[in-house]
């Protein structure tokens, strides 16, 4: 199985419009952020975890020719805000693009897309299938996939283990039961936005937290602001099995 990071960064990216701070002006490229969403392979089988508003330029950058299915976390735009270009595909695989997700965020979908799922639709419309999350496993083709629900402040929302992978972006907390479904992982993406409290993301200290309890081979930090630091700085300062992700990396699971 391949992990692609598309974008590892928060609603407004990196840099931030307007902002001249540091991490901003950087020149490095793994301070440069997408929004966030992967990718994930196996076989044949394409999977795209969240469509935010960079989906078309994260398609062309990995040269993405085929995608299964999308998985969506919550219905925040920075999530879905992509889902018109899905009928690129529409074109090349003839059919509908399969999207998973619970019902409160499919009917977000309807509202935010009205002319996607309207009576008589204009030609060239973008094509889709529902298929409903309700906390229980289910597969894409050979893949099993596992919702796991934590919450974005008062939000739930869904991450997904996958075999030996685990990912959950946009939290900040857990239930224990669900947290039952993460031990044993050998490859954690979690979300961690700066390194101070926030209302509705783990802070660093509180990713690194989770990461020593749940002691996983690798970990993955992803959904970064500006206000993290600079890459090189911050990655200095994290165990030695622990990595801030970025833009453009690719893990063979």
């Amino acid at each position: 199985m391949k992990l692609t990071f598309l974008g590892t960064g928060t609603s407004q990216g990196v840099p931030v419009i307007a902002c001249n701070c540091p991490v901003c002006l950087s020149n490095d490229i793994h301070d440069k952020r997408l929004r966030t969403s992967v990718l994930i392979e196996h076989n044949k089988t394409s999977i795209l975890v969240d469509a935010g508003p960079d989906f078309r330029q994260q398609m062309l950058s990995a040269k993405v020719k085929n995608l299964d299915s999308i998985l969506l976390t919550h219905e925040h735009r920075d999530h879905i805000a992509g889902i018109d270009d899905v009928r690129a595909f529409n074109f090349v695989n003839k059919r509908p693009m399969d999207i998973w997700a619970e019902e409160r965020v499919q009917k977000a979908l309807q509202t935010e897309f009205p002319y996607i799922f309207a009576k008589n639709k204009y030609p060239g419309t973008p094509e889709v299938t529902f298929h409903s999350i309700n906390g229980l496993p289910f597969s894409i083709n050979d893949l099993k996939i596992i919702p796991i629900r934590a919450f974005h402040f008062k939000m739930p929302v869904y991450g997904f283990r996958i075999d030996n992978l685990t990912y959950l972006t946009d939290a900040n907390f857990i239930p224990d039961e669900e947290k039952e479904k993460m031990v044993g992982t050998q490859y954690l993406v979690i979300n961690a936005l700066r390194k101070q409290k926030h209302i509705s993301h783990f802070s660093l200290p509180e990713a690194l937290k989770l990461i020593s309890e749940l002691s996983p081979r690798k970990a993955f930090i992803t959904h970064i602001s500006h206000q993290m630091g600079l890459y090189k700085d911050v990655q200095k300062e994290l165990p030695e099995n622990v990595f801030l992700a970025y833009d453009g990396l690719s893990i063979n699971l």
